[in-house]
């Protein structure tokens, strides 16, 4: 149920990031790919569904704080719905994570 809601949240914030235009349309894009790298170093390359929904509903404060790096000029794009949106795009990436849903992997 966690993955469910957290997946839910998260597809709103890409809904969001792919309505914005111009300028902070660009900046947000530059603060998915930040936060998507900085899960990337956090998690590793092999990591389950679990751990993705684990690190964000452990805080994600420290995406705030990468994304007033990434775009100190513009806070409108340190948004958490853009840090959502970044973690949707990682989730593709999980271990058992195919086609939009949790995949059985055999052992």
């Amino acid at each position: 149920m966690r993955l469910t809601l957290a997946v839910e949240q998260w597809r709103s914030g890409e809904r969001y990031v792919r309505d914005l235009e111009g300028r902070l349309g660009t900046k947000a894009e530059d603060v998915v790919t930040a936060v998507a790298d900085e899960l990337r170093r956090r998690l590793g390359g092999a990591f389950t569904t679990n751990e993705l929904v684990d690190l964000y509903e452990g805080g994600v404060s420290w995406a705030l704080d990468l994304a007033s790096r990434v775009a100190p000029e513009d806070p409108d794009a340190w948004d958490s719905r853009i840090t959502d949106a970044a973690f949707l795009r990682y989730l593709g990436q999980a271990q058992d994570w195919g086609g939009g849903r949790i995949v059985a992997r055999e052992a």
